[in-house]
């Protein structure tokens, strides 16, 4: 369904201690949402209330590992509790990871799939029954335009996004009948934190080049929020609120083997530090 804020929307979100979670609770907040802020770091989604609460929000901060089935289910019930239900999901928090293909350990696969892949799939499976009970709802998964465009050196992220998207596409369709909306988020680069908690290999060059991307970003995390939010408001499913992400899919689908045989390579270059 789209989402509506004239009632206070109850709202989940994961990750929401720093970044993007966080200008989500925010931008929650101005618009007159309940809220649980959920994060690993319990601190962290604490200082996150209270930022809500300095500007008239209402948050209850609790602490979960997405990657913990029996923690999300855990925060299902107090949403339930403290809540009444859930209006709105989101599916937020997210780690990267970065190297070749070959030359990522098993443990970063099995770390990153726990939480940006796994964290969602349980997120879904544990607040859809709530949402179907209660006759309707919205889920946005944060995915990222590496889930669209799968550039090289980014095998475990782009993996791991690309599930999200197609979990969105399918739960598109399929709960439509019970008035359950779904957006799937997938902005480009701008400033989170994710860069402090993620695991990269050989990759110090390219990550100097990331950073200059994200703060350059015109869109930083409250807009992309912001975005995000009156996408589900409207009922759409993809939100692409970077112009040129957007652009790039767009030449992707129609142009896919020229995409992957020309575009690619060169930006990979670039990224690299290479020059033909």
């Amino acid at each position: 369904m789209a989402l509506s804020f004239k009632q206070p929307v109850r709202t989940v979100v994961t990750g929401a201690g720093s970044g993007l979670g966080r200008a989500f609770c925010l931008e929650l907040a101005r618009r007159g949402a309940r809220v649980i802020a959920a994060d690993i770091d319990r601190a962290a989604a604490q200082e996150t209330a209270q930022l809500m609460a300095s500007i008239g929000g209402k948050a209850h901060a609790l602490a979960c590992d997405v990657a913990d089935r029996a923690q999300v289910e855990a925060l299902a019930r107090e949403a339930a509790a403290l809540l009444g239900g859930t209006d709105l999901l989101i599916n937020n928090a997210g780690v990267a990871t970065a190297g070749p293909v070959d030359g990522i350990p098993q443990t970063d696969w099995e770390w990153i799939v726990g939480i940006n892949l796994w964290g969602v799939i349980y997120g879904v499976q544990l607040f859809v029954p709530q949402m179907r009970a209660q006759g309707g709802g919205h889920v946005i998964n944060v995915a990222s335009s590496a889930g669209l465009l799968c550039t090289p050196t980014m095998a475990p992220y782009n993996v791991t996004k690309a599930g999200v998207v197609a979990l969105s596409e399918t739960m598109s369709a399929e709960l439509k009948p019970d008035n359950i909306g779904v957006t799937v988020l997938c902005p480009t680069f701008f400033r989170t934190k994710i860069m402090d908690n993620s695991r990269y290999h050989g990759q110090a060059g390219a990550i100097g080049r990331v950073n200059k991307m994200m703060d350059r970003a015109k869109m930083q995390a409250p807009e992309v929020a912001r975005f995000a939010l009156d996408a589900a408001a409207e009922g759409v499913l993809y939100a692409l609120p970077h112009a040129d992400g957007a652009w790039l899919w767009r030449l992707k689908r129609l142009a896919p083997e020229r995409f992957y045989q020309k575009l690619v390579p060169r930006f990979f270059e670039r990224m690299m530090g290479r020059s033909r």
